[in-house]
């Protein structure tokens, strides 16, 4: 779910994992949808779609 490098949180699920990204976003405390216009996904609940993502070439950082 998520690997720490550095005090950083990545999502190990890469840029395709919708399901634990949805699930993972659905019991978040911090999640925050960001503006409609830089969703990667239909579930508006999915860190995919969280205004504290940061994207990687790899997957992304969670912010919170």
């Amino acid at each position: 779910m998520w690997k720490y490098k550095d005090g950083r949180k990545f999502f190990t699920g890469g840029k395709d994992d919708y399901q634990q990204a949805a699930t993972i976003a659905a019991a978040c405390e911090h999640f925050a949808a960001d503006v409609e216009d830089e969703w990667v996904c239909e579930d508006a609940c999915s860190c995919y779609n969280c205004r504290y993502r940061r994207w990687t070439s790899e997957s992304f950082q969670c912010m919170k």
